[in-house]
Parts: C-alpha cells; sequence; structure tokens
C-alpha cells in the first residue's frame, strides 16, 4: 500500500522545494487554461498525460467522465464547469476518456448494479452514448460517451455562450492506458493521434 505520509514527507522535503518559485507564483495566481473532465479511475492522471505543471490544468474526475446535461439546481459537475469557463476564463475544454474504463464496462456487458444504486443512477448520464452506439462493446461505448459528454457539456449556458463567442473549444480524448496513446475523438467519431 502506498504510505501517503511518506509521499507527503518527500514532497515537503524535496519537490516543493525544487518548485519554490512556481508554488510562491500560484498562491496568488489561479489561470489554467483547460479544463479537463477525465474519469475517476486512479490509473488516468490528468497532470500526468499531459505532461501538466501545478495550475496548468483545472480537473474534474467523474465515474466514467460522465458529465450530466445541464439542469437548474445545485450541482457540483455544474458548478465546477461553469468556475473554469465563467470565472478562471478556460480557453479549452478536453474530456478525456480510457480503456478499460469500469463504468462503461458495467454498461457494456450489463453488471448487476442493485448492490451500488448510485452508481446505477450516475451511469444513465451515459444513456445517449448507448443509444448512439450500433456495437455495445465496452471499447466502442468508451468512443462514444466522449462524443456525448461534448454534448452534454454543451448544454451548460457557460460553455453554450463562450462555444458561441469563439472563446472556447471543446475536444474529446481517449487515453489507452496500457500503450499511452491518446486519441484526439471528434463529433463525428472519427479519430486520430495526438501528434507525439
Amino acid at each position: 500500500m502506498n504510505d501517503l505520509t511518506a509521499g507527503v514527507t518527500h514532497f515537503h522535503t524535496a519537490v516543493f522545494p525544487a518548485n519554490a518559485e512556481l508554488f510562491a507564483r500560484l498562491a496568488t495566481s489561479h489561470t489554467p487554461d483547460t479544463l479537463f473532465v477525465g474519469c475517476s479511475d486512479a490509473r488516468v492522471v490528468p497532470e500526468l498525460i499531459t505532461s501538466s505543471r501545478p495550475g496548468d490544468l483545472f480537473v474534474i474526475r467523474t465515474a466514467g467522465n460522465l458529465v450530466p446535461a445541464y439542469a437548474p439546481g445545485a450541482d457540483g459537475v455544474a458548478a465546477s464547469i461553469e468556475y473554469a469557463v465563467t470565472v478562471l476564463g478556460v480557453g479549452r475544454i478536453v474530456v478525456c476518456g480510457h480503456s478499460g474504463c469500469g463504468a462503461m464496462t458495467a454498461l457494456a456487458e450489463g453488471h448487476d448494479l442493485d448492490a451500488a444504486p448510485a452508481v446505477a443512477a450516475w451511469l444513465r448520464h451515459a444513456d445517449a452514448a448507448a443509444a448512439r452506439c450500433d456495437d455495445i462493446s465496452a471499447d466502442a461505448l468508451i468512443r462514444s460517451n466522449v462524443i456525448a459528454q461534448q454534448a452534454n457539456l454543451a448544454t451548460h449556458p457557460s460553455v453554450a455562450r463562450a462555444l458561441a463567442a469563439g472563446t472556447v473549444s471543446v475536444e474529446g480524448w481517449v487515453f489507452d492506458i496500457g500503450s499511452g496513446a491518446v486519441t484526439v475523438i471528434d463529433a463525428a467519431g472519427s479519430d486520430h493521434p495526438v501528434a507525439a
């Protein structure tokens, strides 16, 4: 098991001192350029995948990288999206799915989620992804879900306004855990690898 206390000690004695100037700047400035919506899966670390430094990404992580379509009321995902776009002024939003996603596998394979009713309810936010899939394999659903979540993002008023003004772009990625490859998925389902 990972010793978190030892990790904090290492950060304090080795990592922080080597980046003291960066953290001093970050103490008074928060200007990420990208909102990264990824899965909660522990194997998918946005900052590692993108070689980003602290302060570069505003990150939302949810099971299945799901973004509920906008609805009035208190919602942590909606509030985070609105804050990133309206207050922080991010210019780019990335929705990133990944290989071996447990959420998409559960849907594709029809897992019994009776013992996890909150998970089952949450996964209903992927209904549009499943509806657009001819092939309900986990891999196909992972890709379709990235497209569906981009569409859900566009229902959020802050994102819709920024898209109309041309101040934000939205793109979809799929990260392959085994190879490290990142593929961009466009709204039509076509893909191309991110340049190395």
